[in-house]
């Protein structure tokens, strides 16, 4: 991936972060968009070569968040944002944010879960996860917690994990 790459990519992950933050939601307007140069861009610096990093980068950003999505995880907004991402920096690049994303919402959900006094009811419910497991006498929904979900911007993780991916990339 190329520096100029990383710049481009910017505006749009910095608009995608206040809408997230104020709203919770990363609309179509930023995401389309965001896609679309990724493949332009790439595609006129490097023609058909440059378009398949492109897809693959797409694909790459896209397929693993519409998994979480699907699970609850993330937003379909964040799914879309990363296959902009995948679009403008690639498949290895795009992979490492994902990774560095889901390690810096982790320790951000730690620090609310111990600001919320939740920590040991949480830790409680994924025990009982992990016994599910396991161990399941009958089809039950194997729900973590009876409390309201921990939810937060993804956005918050996903800034600091671009960065750093830049800069040990």
């Amino acid at each position: 991936m190329n520096d100029w790459a990383f710049w481009g990519c910017l505006p749009f992950l910095a608009a995608a972060f206040l809408t997230d933050v104020l709203t919770m939601k990363i609309p179509n307007w930023i995401s389309g968009p965001a896609v679309l140069a990724g493949f332009v861009i790439q595609g006129a610096g490097g023609g058909w070569k440059g378009v398949m990093f492109s897809a693959a980068g797409a694909a790459a950003g896209f397929l693993p968040l519409l998994l979480m999505h699907m699970a609850g995880a993330v937003g379909a907004g964040d799914v879309k944002l990363f296959a902009g991402i995948g679009a403008w920096t690639g498949a290895a690049f795009t992979v490492q944010v994902i990774l560095f994303s889901l390690l810096f919402a982790a320790v951000i959900g730690w620090f609310l879960v111990l600001k919320r006094r939740e920590s040991f009811q949480r830790l409680r419910g994924i025990w009982r996860l992990l016994q599910g497991f396991f161990y399941v006498p009958r089809w039950v929904s194997l729900k973590v917690m009876d409390s309201e979900p921990l939810r937060f911007p993804f956005m918050l993780a996903v800034i600091p994990a671009f960065v750093a991916v830049f800069l040990t990339f």
